[in-house]
């Protein structure tokens, strides 16, 4: 679809405040429609047409508690003035023109307003309303909708709203049905819907507001005060116990430059704050079982390192310290989820605390430096704990094997082990090179006899279901070993 800045640049030439104005308008008017039980466009005039012989059709909403008038989506369209003669008349006049118009899925006219949107002193577009029949005659609540709704659309032609600092309509703000109370200039209310007042009782207060401010009902509100002293919404949550929670939304009503009442839209929203408190819950939990496996396997870490260091033999002395490494690559996984459960984690994190890891425990004769470029960005856990022990193995390999037989650290090469990480299509990719001895002219991956490229291997292919290349490097380049392993982000289960 469209947007309305995109119809605004190939129809108009509007500037860009006057489109951020038009475009703040449309955040909010959801308000608009639902206080006036009717669907809205916003028009502006074709400029690629002779003046004011077409409109382009901005935007278009349709009231949450009305049924719509206008089934197909006019967003985009163009419409010929001599069919929306009164929107014409209110583009040129600046003033609000009332009538009627004809609607095609309707066997009769229906009452129409056109409100002309002014800004920076001058009429950039028109607001249209299209009001539905009426239940019958309008009752209290429904005639002080539509007199809340006439005081904003004096606004609108003011230039007073939309409001420069918020908008007053969306996702989780509350909504007219939710309930509306009216404040007049000195922070009485005048009327509450009975939703308003089934949430004032919530809170606590029993007794009639009509006639009093908040505070004289036994409710403390800055957020009105705030509203009437300057002029623009604020919102507040107010939280009786534990179990109820009311969100106060405050939308003051201009007359004249002038604050001459405030609406409050309320919404109770104990029940969001209860799912919100069992979610936290359960992270926590989750991290607190992260976090115990992380000690876990450190404890575990450390019964390995104490056994190698209390064996005599060599072999088993280095079995164990492999093992050891092994189990801590993995609680670096737990360590990570343990500050951000999830089913994702940043992959970015472990990858710095595997460098860390290799090379705190990988003793070489000769100097080796470390570089990783890229990222991999947010992986899934269940790729994220495979793929950390494969490259901690490949890397612990290229340190351990790739420089022997460069001599002692008197050696003025300086072996380097390079980690480039990328995603590409659908697939994570690491590519480990160092610029080493490189691998013997028979080594097949295949029959590799060593443990850890053994691990490294069936993690690959049958756990992470991807891919594993080993190769020389020609001199021309460098020299050296270059290892690709090429996995798919989404694990197939």
């Amino acid at each position: 679809m469209t947007t309305l800045a995109e119809l605004s640049e190939d129809f108009t030439s509007l500037s860009e405040v006057a489109v951020d104005h038009l475009l703040r308008l449309t955040a909010s008017w959801s308000l608009l429609a639902d206080l006036s039980f009717s669907d809205m466009v916003l028009c502006a005039p074709d400029e690629h047409a002779p003046p004011l012989t077409r409109f382009v059709v901005l935007g278009q909403v349709r009231p949450n508690n009305r049924s719509t008038l206008i089934v197909d989506d006019l967003i985009g369209s163009l419409q010929p003035a001599d069919e929306w003669p009164l929107v014409r008349q209110a583009y040129e006049s600046g003033q609000r023109v009332v009538g009627e118009v004809a609607v095609p899925a309707l066997a009769q006219a229906v009452p129409v307003w056109c409100i002309p949107v002014r800004f920076d002193a001058r009429v950039i577009a028109v607001l249209v309303r299209l009001q539905g029949p009426l239940r019958g005659p309008a009752s209290l609540y429904e005639q002080a909708y539509l007199s809340i709704f006439e005081r904003l659309c004096s606004m609108v032609s003011d230039a007073t709203f939309p409001y420069r600092e918020d908008t007053v309509a969306g996702p989780g703000m509350p909504r007219v049905g939710d309930g509306i109370i009216l404040i007049n200039d000195v922070g009485e209310v005048e009327f509450a819907t009975p939703n308003a007042t089934n949430a004032l009782h919530r809170l606590g207060v029993y007794a009639s507001t009509e006639g009093k401010t908040f505070a004289e009902a036994g409710l403390r509100l800055r957020v009105v005060e705030r509203c009437l002293e300057y002029g623009i919404p604020a919102m507040e949550e107010v939280d009786r116990s534990s179990d109820v929670a009311i969100l106060f939304h405050c939308v003051p009503l201009y007359d004249g430059g002038v604050v001459t009442g405030v609406v409050v839209l309320l919404r109770d929203v104990s029940d969001l704050r209860q799912l919100n408190r069992l979610v936290l819950n359960k992270e926590a939990a989750v991290r607190e079982v992260h976090h115990r496996v992380k000690n876990n396997l450190q404890t575990i870490s450390s019964l390995l390192r104490l056994q190698a260091r209390r064996s005599d033999e060599i072999e088993t002395v280095v079995a164990l310290q492999e093992a050891e490494r092994r189990v801590r690559s993995i609680a670096v996984v737990h360590e990570v989820l343990s500050r951000e459960p999830g089913e994702e984690v940043v992959f970015d994190e472990i990858v710095r605390s595997i460098v860390l890891l290799v090379e705190d425990t990988v003793l070489a004769l000769h100097p080796v430096e470390i570089v990783v470029n890229g990222e991999l960005g947010t992986l899934p856990t269940d790729l994220a704990t495979p793929l950390a022990l494969a490259l901690t193995e490949l890397l612990t390999n290229a340190v351990e094997h790739a420089f022997t037989d460069f001599g002692g650290p008197e050696n003025e090469h300086v072996g380097v082990v390079t980690l480039d990480l990328c995603l590409e299509g659908g697939h994570a990719v690491a590519e480990i090179r160092d610029n080493g001895r490189g691998l013997a002219e028979a080594f097949t991956l295949d029959s590799a006899t060593s443990l850890g490229l053994s691990i490294v291997r069936d993690l690959v292919r049958s756990q992470l279901h991807g891919t594993i290349e080993m190769s020389n490097v020609t001199y021309a380049e460098g020299g050296g070993t270059l290892i690709r392993v090429v996995v798919p982000t989404e694990i197939a289960t």
